[in-house]
């Protein structure tokens, strides 16, 4: 027998138990006492390993509701202007100014002025669950597809198409090529390529599923497309006018450069009604081809650049994982859209102007929300470089894109 064995027993050990441990447990508090409690890092919030229950549930939800109320009041403030400041400015001399600012830029304004006073109230952090930028523009994206109208793209289907497929695929190819002579990560220059050549944030959004990219890439590359097309909605038909192009090539020069929808519709509207029904059927026709971007980028990421030395060929499962499921949605509504109106006739386009408002009310939202999620941060980690890239881009776009407007769009009547 030790000596340890013949030890009397610790005197502690027979204490009577703390009387606080005896007491019953405080019936405002169900989160049960032994879960250990750590912070959620997306909201602040403090949450116990039980999750879903008690004081952390109901402190999530009302963080979460603050969060809400904020990005809706913003959404319903860029509604306003949108609205409003064309008429309050008509008359002056800044009027077509102020008709030709759209809600993205109203919209993501706002969005960081919201993002410096949540940031310098402390609640950041606690409402930015509430900040659903994916789900906001998806879902517009989605309703974006019920204006494409399938039938309208067949019309000018030699020249708009032909333009679309050889300036997206130059314009993608040469951004890809220039952000990897600047070192750019891959999945940057996926976004900004894609923004570049096919339709500004939305084709952003499509490829950041596809590829994988961080939020605050995202962001950047927004930031970016609403900076460029902003000057673009007068530069580019004050440049029509300077080259003398027809209606028709100058709607396909504006159509193909500007990167979002809005801005084209802008631009096209200042430079007379055929050149913005060209500029509209070019846009819409390279937003049909998003999809056909996103399965490429999809697959080249499965393959290329995520794959590891020695690991297995991801199969179409994988692919299927990765794929951004919306684009199939944006597909759906314009097949169901075109079938509709061909059905309904000129009676249908009341029910589509209601599903674009929606869309308007969905882009609003994303576009507030990404304003709201931007970080300084992210700029300096990316420096000058995705500027330079994109600047170059533009430029490069720019040029191309008149070269084939004046080619494809020189005898064309529609």
């Amino acid at each position: 027998m030790t000596a340890d064995a013949t030890r009397p027993a610790d005197p502690d050990a027979t204490r009577p138990a703390d009387p606080d441990a005896t007491r019953p447990a405080d019936p405002d508090v169900t989160t049960p006492t032994t879960a250990p409690e750590t912070t959620a890092p997306e909201t602040g919030l403090p949450t116990t390993a039980k999750t879903g229950r008690g004081v952390r549930d109901g402190a999530f939800w009302a963080w979460t509701a603050v969060g809400l109320v904020v990005v809706f009041a913003l959404a319903a403030l860029t509604r306003y202007l949108e609205q409003g400041v064309p008429e309050w400015f008509a008359g002056t001399s800044v009027e077509d100014l102020a008709a030709a600012v759209e809600y993205p830029v109203y919209a993501i304004l706002l969005g960081l002025l919201g993002n410096v006073v949540v940031t310098v109230t402390g609640i950041r952090d606690r409402i930015a669950v509430a900040f659903r930028t994916e789900f906001f523009i998806k879902t517009g994206l989605v309703l974006l597809g019920a204006s494409i109208n399938l039938s309208v793209i067949v019309s000018a289907a030699g020249p708009a198409i032909a333009q679309a497929i050889l300036l997206i695929s130059a314009v993608f190819l040469f951004t890809w090529w220039l952000a990897g002579r600047f070192g750019l990560d891959d999945r940057l220059r996926a976004l900004l390529a894609s923004a570049v050549s096919i339709c500004g944030v939305s084709a952003a959004i499509a490829a950041a599923g596809a590829v994988r990219a961080r939020r605050e890439q995202l962001a950047y590359t927004a930031s970016l497309v609403i900076l460029f097309a902003l000057p673009s909605i007068f530069v580019l038909p004050w440049l029509a006018g300077v080259f003398g192009l027809s209606p028709a090539v100058a709607g396909a020069w504006i159509g193909g450069n500007i990167d979002t929808t809005a801005a084209v519709t802008a631009a096209g509207a200042l430079a007379g009604e055929e050149t913005l029904q060209i500029a509209s059927i070019v846009k819409v026709t390279q937003n049909a081809l998003m999809g056909v971007v996103a399965v490429a980028l999809t697959a080249y990421f499965a393959y290329k650049v995520d794959r590891t030395a020695g690991s297995a060929r991801p199969g179409a499962g994988e692919l299927w994982r990765r794929f951004p499921k919306f684009v199939l949605g944006f597909i759906a509504a314009s097949v169901i859209a075109t079938i509709y109106l061909r059905n309904a006739g000129s009676d249908g386009r009341a029910v589509i102007g209601v599903v674009n408002d929606l869309r308007t009310w969905f882009l609003i939202l994303a576009f507030v929300s990404i304003g709201l999620e931007f970080r300084v941060s992210s700029l300096r980690e990316a420096g000058w470089r995705p500027i330079a890239v994109f600047a170059s881009a533009t430029v490069f776009n720019l040029v191309v894109a008149l070269a084939l407007a004046s080619l494809l769009f020189r005898d064309f009547a529609g």
